[in-house]
C-alpha cells in the first residue's frame, strides 16, 4: 500500500515555504520534509543528505534510467532536479508522512503516481500585482529576474485547477491556519 503524501506547490513569492516549514513544525502531524537530488555542486553550509542529495550528471540519468524517480526535471543543461522513490521510502519506514515542496509539474507528477493517496495543494498568490509586490519588498532580485520570475508565475498559476486544493494566501495567519486544518482533514481520512 502507498503512504498518504503532501504536495505544495506555488510560484515564487506566494508563501509556500513559510506555510510548509509551519507545518513541519507541528508535531501533531508528523511530517517530514522529502530531499530532493540535484546535480550542482553544495553551496555554503549545504551537505549531501541533509539539504540535497548531491549527485553528478551521469549518477543522475542512471537513476532516471532505472525508474528511481517520482519526478524530475532538467532545469538547465546537465542541470536535473528530482524526488527520489528511495526518499519516500526511507521517510515513511520512520513512521513519517512525506511533504513535497516542488514546481507544478512535479507536484502533478506524484499526484498521478500516489493517487487518492496525496493531497496536491496548490499555494495561490492573491493576485499578479500581489506577488510582484511581495517580490519587490524582498529586495532579493534584480526588477529583470522579478519580471521573468512573474511570467512565470502566470505560466504555474494556469495548473492550480489540476491540484486536489488551492489555498490563496491573502493574509499568512489565515493561510496558516487553514493549511493546518486541510493536512489534518486529509490524514484523518475526512473529505476535504
Amino acid at each position: 500500500m502507498k503512504p498518504k503524501v503532501l504536495i505544495f506547490s506555488a510560484p515564487s513569492g506566494s508563501g509556500k515555504t513559510t506555510i510548509v516549514n509551519h507545518l513541519l513544525s507541528n508535531p501533531k502531524f508528523n511530517l517530514s520534509f522529502s530531499i530532493s537530488a540535484c546535480t550542482r555542486k553544495p553551496r555554503g553550509v549545504e551537505e549531501h543528505g541533509k539539504h540535497y542529495y548531491f549527485l553528478s550528471a551521469e549518477e543522475f540519468k542512471q537513476k532516471i534510467a532505472n525508474d528511481e524517480f517520482l519526478e524530475w526535471e532538467e532545469v538547465y543543461a546537465n542541470t536535473f532536479y528530482g524526488s527520489l522513490k528511495s526518499e519516500v521510502d526511507r521517510l515513511t519506514k520512520l513512521g513519517k508522512v512525506v511533504v513535497f515542496d516542488v514546481d507544478v509539474k512535479g507536484g502533478i507528477n506524484i499526484k498521478n503516481f500516489y493517487g487518492e493517496n496525496a493531497l496536491s495543494v496548490f499555494i495561490m498568490p492573491p493576485s499578479i500585482e500581489e506577488l510582484e509586490q511581495r517580490l519587490i519588498k524582498r529586495s532579493t532580485d534584480q526588477p529583470e529576474v522579478i519580471k521573468t520570475r512573474i511570467e512565470k508565475a502566470k505560466y504555474e498559476m494556469s495548473f492550480a485547477k489540476e491540484f486536489d486544493i488551492i489555498l490563496t494566501n491573502n493574509e499568512l495567519q489565515t493561510a496558516l491556519i487553514e493549511a493546518e486544518k486541510i493536512v489534518e482533514k486529509f490524514l484523518q481520512g475526512k473529505s476535504l
